[in-house]
């Protein structure tokens, strides 16, 4: 059986929560996929189960507990065959961490940029606050620099009253 891991959510650089959902087409040893998540600091690990004949489709999650010390809003999250050799097939998934970002962290919204708009002024308009930095945070996959938003644009507004 030739091993596969399709992971289909979370995509490279979704926004997550406490809860990181986690969905895909697998195959894995005895059905049990190892679920990783790290920022270099700290980690947290649970597995998921997934079928062990043929590729199959499954869902599962882990939790981020509260009391975790990650320091950095972008987390990696590997899903690995649980074969016990480090040579297994495995697939990494850079995310960014919500509760990091903005505090209290709920979802996001988007937003589409207009003409005129600012990041100082999109965070006033969004949260009575000229703090920019949860936007920027939220879009730094795709702002390089806070000074240089485009209309069109479709950026993340994280929240915490969602």
């Amino acid at each position: 059986m030739t091993p596969t891991l399709d992971i289909q959510q979370p995509q490279p650089f979704d926004l997550v929560g406490q809860t990181i959902l986690i969905a895909g087409n697998a195959t894995a040893f005895e059905g049990t996929l190892t679920i990783n998540v790290s920022e270099g600091h700290d980690e947290v690990t649970g597995f998921t189960t997934v079928g062990s004949l043929g590729l199959r489709q499954f869902q599962g999650s882990i939790e981020i507990p509260a009391t975790t010390s990650f320091q950095l809003t972008r987390l990696f999250l590997t899903l690995a065959d649980d074969t016990g050799s480090e040579t297994g097939p495995s697939v990494v998934i850079p995310v960014l961490f919500g509760p990091l970002i903005l505090p209290g962290y709920k979802g996001w919204q988007p937003y589409t940029v207009q003409a005129g708009d600012t990041l100082t002024s999109i965070a006033q308009a969004q949260y009575g606050s000229a703090d920019f930095g949860p936007i920027f945070e939220a879009n730094q996959h795709v702002l390089a620099n806070p000074n240089l938003i485009f209309p069109g644009q479709v950026l993340r507004i994280p929240r915490d009253d969602i």
